[in-house]
């Protein structure tokens, strides 16, 4: 649903009363909220120059909350503000948890990180069988698979948690195993996956039963549908062409270990102590979680992240386990973000200064999570503030000349005044991929749109048999081909969708039109 442009000049503050703890914690905590004097004022500017609806903060010292804040609006249309107890999407930052509940598993010595995932899931297969056989734990929350992100085989697919596991074997590998780092949200699923097979009942109701519960996480849970019957919830936005519009939830349950978690700044807070605690919590920090040892493997350096080190501030990133692992300014920080249709997340701890910070929003992609946290930290270190605002902001205008840079070198090959090689029905079917399922092609007047796993594509004649593929919501802009079989049928369709591979390859399934030349349908398969 469509919504008027959003400006919110004059965004509610609205402030978690904390208890004063005594003697000398209570002279740092004051000489601490004293660092952060001013923040309220920056985060509203910064909200309203781009166009965030709400935002909410939580910061930990010393393993205390000394400051938890709502912004702004949590539902724009009914004017519902932002608390600290306002559930929010935190998309991969999801990913952490999932590897704590493998380390409590190590704890008890049901998992082994560095055995093969075949003698934990027999039927774990990807599309290489030496690479199915040598996977290990390990590999499956370090992004070191070699299988790159697929993410639209799973994204907005009606396919159960199953069905995607079954469909790994299907896709293609870009890079050998341990070669590169390479982002991917299916391996995190499959690790999911492997907990519930061990521990004999869902990753969600393991994660429940040993992090959650134990925490006191009670308002955190594992999927938007719960979110929506909670009394206090974020709705999801984003900005369409210089407009911030609502946008519907989307359900992720399937993919639930890689990022489907929705929770609260007081809620994460419960969860930075724990990490900051070195896998211990309660009143004294007296009761183990996951055992030191464990923790301490989650939070170390497993892959090195390639990087241009742009910023001084920042030295040789890597990944550990469903924690990013880097420097801030000399000092060690382990965070992670998160981005789902409509939310962004940043969790950042810094272990040695025992700082850590949760930032929730509800507009996707926002750009400020960054320049809010590293503030935070410049705050408390007693270091110079850094002027992240600028740098993100040229960043962001640097980003945008290359894709548009980017965008006019592709039109050099654009062949004006051509014409499909076919009338437009004879384009229509349904057209199948194994792992990414149904593409559906229809004619829709004098041009052509398709239906994928629910989202409305429109489709753009381009030249010849390609066609320009669109989707705004869901962030699709590729060329699509359509590719006709020795007798003239249109037989198949391919679309990169995942650019380190070769592009995806769709067969018809149903039978071509009755103006095609081979009536009743192609029967063979189209080769990559």
């Amino acid at each position: 649903m469509n919504k008027k442009p959003v400006w919110l000049p004059a965004l509610l503050l609205i402030c978690l009363v904390l208890s004063a703890p005594s003697g000398v914690q209570a002279a740092q905590k004051t000489d601490d909220l004293v660092k952060l004097e001013g923040i309220e004022p920056m985060v509203a500017k910064l909200m309203a120059e781009f166009k965030i609806p709400g935002l909410a903060i939580s910061i930990v010292k010393d393993a205390k909350l000394i400051y938890a804040r709502g912004f702004g609006l949590g539902d724009i249309t009914n004017n519902l503000t932002i608390t600290p107890e306002t559930l929010f999407a935190i998309g991969s930052c999801s990913k952490a948890f999932t590897a704590v509940t493998m380390g409590i598993l190590a704890d008890e010595g049901k998992l082994d990180w560095d055995k093969p995932v075949r003698e934990y899931l027999p039927s774990f297969r990807l599309s290489d069988p030496i690479v199915s056989e040598r996977m290990r734990p390990r590999d499956l929350v370090t992004h070191r698979s070699g299988l790159p992100r697929h993410d639209l085989v799973w994204y907005k697919a009606s396919l159960s948690r199953q069905e995607l596991f079954d469909r790994l074997r299907y896709l293609d590998l870009s890079r050998d195993l341990r070669q590169s780092y390479q982002y991917n949200n299916l391996m995190f699923m499959t690790a999911g996956t492997l907990v519930g097979s061990i521990a004999g009942i869902p990753w969600e109701e393991f994660a429940k039963k040993r992090i959650l519960d134990p925490l006191g996480m009670a308002s955190t849970n594992f999927s938007v549908t719960d979110s929506q019957k909670s009394g206090d919830f974020a709705r999801p936005y984003m900005v369409v062409k210089d407009k911030v519009e609502e946008v519907p939830f989307c359900n992720i349950d399937a993919i639930g270990p890689a990022g489907s978690i929705n929770s609260t700044v007081i809620d994460m807070t419960k969860w930075l102590i724990l990490n900051l605690n070195k896998g211990k919590y309660g009143e004294k920090a007296d009761k183990i979680l996951i055992s030191e040892n464990q923790l301490a493997q989650i939070h170390a350096p497993q892959m090195v992240v390639p990087d241009d080190l742009k910023y001084a501030e920042f030295l040789y990133p890597a990944y550990g386990m469903g924690w990013r692992i880097n420097a801030y300014r000399g000092h060690l920080m382990v965070n992670h973000g998160g981005a789902i249709d409509g939310f962004s997340a940043l969790v950042a701890f810094l272990p040695r200064d025992g700082i850590g910070v949760v930032i929730l929003a509800n507009l996707e992609d926002s750009p400020i999570n960054g320049m809010v946290a590293y503030n935070i930290f410049d705050r408390l270190l007693g270091l110079e503030p850094v002027n992240w605002y600028q740098r993100i902001k040229d960043d962001l205008a640097q980003a945008k000349a290359r894709a548009d840079k980017k965008k006019m070198e592709d039109e050099k090959d654009h062949k004006l005044g051509t014409k499909p090689s076919h009338p437009l029905d004879d384009y229509s079917g349904e057209f199948e991929n194994p792992a990414y399922g149904i593409m559906t092609v229809s004619k829709d007047g004098d041009k052509l749109q398709a239906d994928f796993h629910g989202m409305s594509l429109i489709l753009e004649h381009y030249h010849y048999d390609v066609f320009q593929v669109r989707c705004d919501l869901a962030s699709i802009d590729h060329k699509m081909t359509f590719v006709t079989d020795v007798k003239g049928n249109i037989a198949s369709l391919t679309v990169p969708f995942e650019a380190s591979v070769k592009d995806i390859v769709f067969t018809r399934k149903t039978p071509p039109s009755s103006t095609d030349k081979n009536p009743e349908g192609i029967k063979e398969k189209a080769k990559r």
